[in-house]
């Protein structure tokens, strides 16, 4: 089509002015606590409950009765409420070690060494499956928490094979895959080498016990299992075919016969002793670990380049008994800026006068806690069990940004039922929920025909200002994490106009946006000279100002019924 007009007419231009601004990359939630199984201490990123069951188990018997951790039940109900993707990271007692193959055998009996040998990610005796006793014991049968191996069609001729994971309480007869991978090698120059197609990284932590722990990579190729990992090779074929596509004699023997096998020695119990769960959690036991179980685990999530969360919880803890543990991660959440902590304050049996003397003991607006404990099914076992308002709360948040945005508030009977809870501890007076309030604890009441329901949403600053409340608090989490992303691109750039403009042109839209949702009464944008002045821009310094009016919830409503005589006029 023309763009221009040579001899007289009217030529109809488009100017496509409705492209749409990128939002945020969204963070979900993080939880920390204890699972089943899986990596101990590496935050994991799961994207659904199926998911999370496979990776860390959801039930486990401890003496004669089953049990879930808190950790499993919080998981279930944030996806259930709408959750996208969950932060887990599982925190244990003492070391933890993964389970290998006992042997994969060549074809050669006479060769020493295996031909290679597969190591599972998930750590603890549940990995042991039957095989040869080790210093971690093995189970008397498998499980469906821990994993078999076999390899089908060895193939000579090519040099190739096939491994196939299994759940570990199958049977030859009835198996159940969990994992299939085909036409392997183990020629290191081929692109299906076995490790290069499988992964063969693995993660330990370094610096445990100080105040900056890191996680540390070895393995040159991506674990593309979701089970296992190729800990070594043995037996190398390279170059496994001659020049006229001839296996070559002397690496004919390596490849692995069909065979099938098990994982063994893997050490670390799930428990310290017998545990204490749900209500019957202490000072000294929480799901059978200690406060100090989790600081590892909490200064690693601290490291807000590696691991996005907008909020994250501990169910299992609460601020009376685990002081320390959860002073420090309210520390480090506002070190990072870009989450809130959903912290509970008082063990079962609790009241509002004990609530909001912990509460008393907190001032910040990156955490906010809610009470009393719930009852509700627990999904794995099906038996009703008391759990902290923590265990549900990230879910209730799920929900709230499903059906309307972050910096709605999630209370109420709109966006704050709780639809799995059966009962509260208590059912909540107005009394009791006024007290709740002013003490800067979230009441959870219950209303007949309406059920169990968040009913408040401040933080757990003491200061009356707009970050008392949950909804600002988020507002500005979400405005902080997406502005900065924008930012993070002008780094190192050219400390001019064009610089700046490039930064208005991606804000201002997006806050825009943000006001047409509700969020913002009003905003400006301010990076022009003014605030970058020649000083400024000597110092190798790039300013903005971002001014933004929250728009604030409607909690507390009067309703004036006034009472007329008859023939009175109304007022206009």
């Amino acid at each position: 089509m023309a763009e221009t007009l040579i001899s007289p007419g009217v030529l109809a231009r488009e100017n496509d002015q409705s492209q749409v601004t990128s939002g945020p990359v969204q963070a979900g939630a993080a939880l920390v606590g204890p699972t089943v199984k899986g990596r101990v201490e590496i935050p994991t990123l799961i994207t659904s409950y199926t998911e999370y069951q496979a990776t860390f188990g959801d039930t486990f018997t401890s003496g004669s009765d089953e049990y879930s951790f808190l950790t499993s039940i919080s998981a279930y109900n944030y996806f259930q409420n709408g959750g996208s993707t969950l932060l887990v990271t599982r925190v244990a007692s003492g070391s933890f070690t993964a389970a290998s193959s006992s042997f994969v055998s060549s074809s050669a009996p006479t060769l020493s060494g295996s031909a290679f040998t597969l190591e599972t990610l998930g750590e603890g005796e549940i990995m042991n499956s039957t095989g040869p006793t080790g210093s971690g014991g093995t189970l008397t049968s498998g499980s469906s928490d821990n994993l078999r191996w076999e390899i089908q069609s060895p193939n000579t001729s090519s040099g190739t094979f096939s491994v196939i994971i299994r759940q570990g309480n199958d049977s030859t007869n009835s198996k159940s895959v969990v994992e299939a991978f085909s036409n392997l090698s183990l020629d290191p120059k081929a692109s299906n080498y076995i490790a290069r197609v499988i992964g063969d990284q693995t993660q330990t932590l370094q610096g445990a016990g100080t105040a900056d722990p890191y996680l540390q990579t070895s393995g040159k190729y991506p674990n593309a299992s979701r089970y296992v990992r190729v800990s070594s090779v043995g037996l190398k074929t390279t170059d496994y075919l001659d020049n006229n596509g001839v296996a070559k004699a002397e690496y004919v023997d390596f490849i692995p016969v069909a065979q099938s096998g098990t994982f063994g020695d893997a050490e670390g119990s799930i428990l310290t002793g017998t545990g204490k769960y749900y209500e019957n959690i202490t000072s000294t036991d929480t799901q059978g670990l200690v406060g100090g179980n989790y600081t590892d685990a909490i200064n690693i999530l601290s490291n807000k380049d590696d691991f996005r969360f907008n909020v994250i919880s501990t169910p299992g803890l609460y601020h009376a008994d685990y002081t320390s543990t959860l002073n420090t991660l309210v520390s480090s959440i506002e070190s990072r800026g870009d989450a809130i902590v959903v912290m509970d304050l008082v063990g079962y049996g609790g009241t509002p006068t004990s609530v909001t003397s912990a509460a008393s003991a907190l001032d910040t607006s990156y955490a906010a806690s809610y009470w009393p404990w719930l009852m509700m099914t627990d999904p794995g076992t099906g038996q009703l069990v008391w759990v902290p308002a923590s265990t549900l709360i990230p879910g209730v948040y799920a929900s709230n940004d499903n059906s309307a945005e972050a910096w709605f508030a999630p209370a109420g009977i709109n966006r704050g039922g709780l639809g799995t809870v059966n009962q509260a501890e208590r059912k909540l007076t107005q009394a009791n929920r006024d007290t709740c309030y002013q003490g800067k604890v979230n009441p959870i009441a219950t209303f007949p025909g309406r059920g169990v329901v968040v009913f408040g949403q401040k933080t757990l600053q003491t200061k009356a200002t707009a970050l008392d409340r949950v909804n600002v608090r988020r507002l500005l989490i979400e405005l902080k994490s997406y502005i900065s992303q924008v930012a993070d691109n002008l780094v190192f750039e050219q400390n001019t106009a064009a610089t700046r403009n490039t930064f208005l042109s991606a804000v201002n839209p997006y806050l825009e946006s943000v006001q047409q949702r509700q969020g913002l009464y009003a905003f400006k944008v301010v990076m022009d000279d003014s605030n970058n002045t020649a000083d400024v821009i000597d110092r190798n310094e790039l300013i903005g100002a971002i001014y933004v009016q929250p728009t604030k919830t409607a909690e507390f409503i009067y309703l004036d019924f006034n009472i007329l005589p008859t023939g009175a006029t109304f007022p206009a």
